[in-house]
């Protein structure tokens, strides 16, 4: 196998590698900033990317306790009503030591419903909790397959426990998703997120 070699013979003259030296395929998008929004929605998903991933940063409700949540659309956000199923766990500690366990959430699964996802419970309102965590989006633009999605959160819960929410599903559509909403179940957020998409090989 033949070495590969940078153009230049000290890095910092670098201005090309070779073709051969892979570089990182997540491609950031685009990023919004809630400040005390109701919703943030990201639109433009499409064939470009085989999957798009988003990072939540910081997430925090106005109202302590709310379940952080959303839903796809296929129109491009006229309509958030994307039909899926889904799984939901959860695993679970508190600042006492006290209480921990791992559990099936039979009340935050769907089975082929519309309605919004759950993807982090009960986050914290105070100065000092958030939720921080990851969903992707899998071949959004297939016309052929359904879509498939998993997500991961961490989020400091408002009675001081830290609850990690794992979720995944997929919706049951051959139509293609273009849109996606985030919000809070009852109030308003704040936080980052940030829309990033995996280039094709």
């Amino acid at each position: 196998m033949a070495l590969k070699y940078a153009t230049n013979n000290a890095l910092s003259n670098t201005t090309a590698l070779p073709s051969a030296v892979p570089t990182d395929n997540l491609i950031l998008i685009s990023t919004q900033t809630a400040s005390n929004s109701a919703n943030i929605s990201f639109t433009g998903i499409n064939g470009t990317y085989d999957m798009y991933e988003f990072k939540f940063i910081n997430i925090q409700p106005r109202t302590d306790g709310d379940n952080f949540e959303f839903n796809f659309s296929t129109d491009s956000g006229s309509n958030y009503n994307v039909t899926k199923t889904t799984t939901f766990f959860e695993s679970y500690h508190n600042e006492s030591d006290s209480d921990a366990g791992l559990q099936y959430q039979t009340g935050y699964d769907l089975a082929q419903s519309t309605s919004f996802q759950k993807l982090s419970l009960l986050v914290g309102g105070a100065s000092d909790e958030n939720a921080c965590g990851t969903l992707q989006l899998f071949n959004p633009s297939s016309t052929t397959y359904v879509k498939h999605f998993i997500s991961t959160f961490n989020n400091s819960s408002y009675n001081d426990y830290n609850l990690n929410d794992c979720m995944a599903g997929y919706c049951n559509t051959t139509s293609a998703v273009n849109a996606v909403r985030f919000k809070c179940q009852i109030g308003n957020f704040d936080g980052t997120i940030k829309m990033y998409g995996v280039k094709k090989s």
